[in-house]
């Protein structure tokens, strides 16, 4: 992300009945995405069927009419779409839910449950596991006054369970310190596309490599960019849903894409980051293709798939703000390890100090570095204010956490000044 704007005033996700006049995203929009009919109609693929069968299938277009039904004139019920995190930490899970009307917070929904011992979150003979209503999206695919619904998960008892990790970070963020200090967000997630049954990236030839990395970054043309129609379908239907996305760009390594999301305030980015997440899963579900949010999909030569987050907080934005930054910094620096173990697993495989990363073991900064742990913008340093980038981060991290621990290690955790002395002597850096 180049830079940090001012964050949108949607800083609680509010629905309205006619606030929706877009198509939902249906499955005639991935002609270009998978293989065309045979002369003699035939596809391996059921799912490929449902997507490619000629509009002649009558059976296939009552179906298509089904899907893309508005129920909004016969009824006030809608569904909303219970999301929430599987026992990977990684994994998105949902299910349906009819409500009786339409809603416009999350606190007007009803608490659900679900079978954690079948998510790997709960004992089989104790499985209960409840979903708290934290954020509301509008539903790209089923349109009307359908929702998404970004939930996180609680013992029966009301105690989270272990993988609901936006529990400590809507705490890290109701802090008076860190309220006061408005803390900014954009962050940049990258991922890569796989091609069904091989586990090989889109647009590569099976079991052999492409050209190697230079004219794919941003890149245009049927030899440099595979998974466009993915990138902006999804770019439309985060827009819809309400997502706070910011745009869209390929990636170095061929078959990986990034989206950014942000300027969001506190826990706003992660709710935003997991229900974005959501909404690719189920395009790449439709399209045929699979998403990986690997850090490393690919060993070799080839660019890793990072999560950078840029973060900012009111004093680092005003005048002045670049000494606030370079004791970020210094705090950043002594807690670096601290940050590595909480930045995504298989990180290691990524941050080598090459392909535009840092070693994984040496906190290091500087500005337009981008083999740098943290990276400051040559507008930051000229402008004496701004906000700076962790690089560190991997892209299958739970947002919820790196945000909630820039914000905890840079306003909340204070380091002994001999500490931060021996820190700034070691990264020159005068605070």
């Amino acid at each position: 992300m180049a830079q940090i704007l001012a964050p949108s005033a949607q800083w609680q996700m509010r629905i309205t009945k006619n606030s929706i006049d877009a198509s939902p995203l249906t499955s005639k929009m991935w002609g270009s995405l998978v293989l065309k009919q045979s002369k003699k109609g035939a596809l391996k693929s059921s799912a490929k069927f449902r997507v490619c069968a000629s509009a002649e299938n009558k059976t296939i277009n009552r179906m298509e009419q089904l899907l893309n039904l508005d129920i909004t004139p016969y009824t006030d019920k809608i569904i909303a779409e219970y999301i929430w995190i599987g026992g990977t930490g990684i994994d998105v899970r949902s299910k349906s839910r009819t409500i009786s009307k339409p809603v416009e917070h999350p606190s007007e929904l009803p608490k659900w449950n679900y079978d954690g011992s079948s998510t790997g979150q709960a004992p089989g003979e104790d499985s209960e596991v409840i979903l708290y209503p934290q954020a509301i999206f509008k539903d790209p695919f089923r349109g009307g006054n359908n929702i998404l619904v970004i939930c996180d998960a609680y013992t029966p008892a009301g105690e989270p369970i272990p993988t609901n990790k936006r529990y400590k970070a809507a705490q890290v963020f109701s802090d008076p310190k860190v309220v006061a200090e408005v803390p900014w967000f954009g962050i940049e997630q990258e991922y890569t596309l796989m091609q069904q049954n091989v586990n090989w990236p889109l647009g590569w030839p099976v079991g052999g490599y492409p050209g190697p990395q230079g004219p794919y970054y941003c890149g245009a043309g049927a030899d440099k960019s595979f998974g466009r129609d993915i990138s902006d379908a999804h770019y439309k239907a985060c827009l819809y849903a309400g997502i706070n996305i910011s745009g869209t760009n390929g990636e170095v390594m061929p078959g990986q894409w990034e989206f950014q999301v942000g300027p969001s305030v506190g826990i706003e980015a992660g709710d935003h980051i997991w229900c974005a997440r959501y909404i690719l899963e189920r395009i790449t579900e439709q399209a045929g293709v699979v998403l990986t949010l690997d850090p490393k999909p690919i060993e070799g030569d080839w660019n890793g798939a990072g999560c950078h987050t840029n973060y900012s907080t009111k004093s680092m934005r005003e005048d002045g703000g670049f000494e606030k930054i370079k004791k970020a910094i210094l705090n950043l620096s002594l807690r670096h390890h601290d940050h590595i173990s909480a930045y995504g697993e298989g990180n290691e495989r990524r941050l080598t100090g090459k392909h535009e990363t840092a070693s994984i073991d040496t906190f290091s900064w500087g500005v337009a570095n981008r083999g740098c742990s943290i990276r400051v913008g040559r507008d930051t340093e000229k402008n004496g204010k701004g906000y700076l980038e962790d690089r560190r981060p991997a892209s299958n991290m739970d947002p919820y956490v790196v945000t909630a621990l820039l914000a905890e290690t840079t306003l909340l955790w204070e380091p002994t000044l001999e500490a931060e002395a021996l820190a700034a002597q070691k990264l020159a850096l005068k605070v």
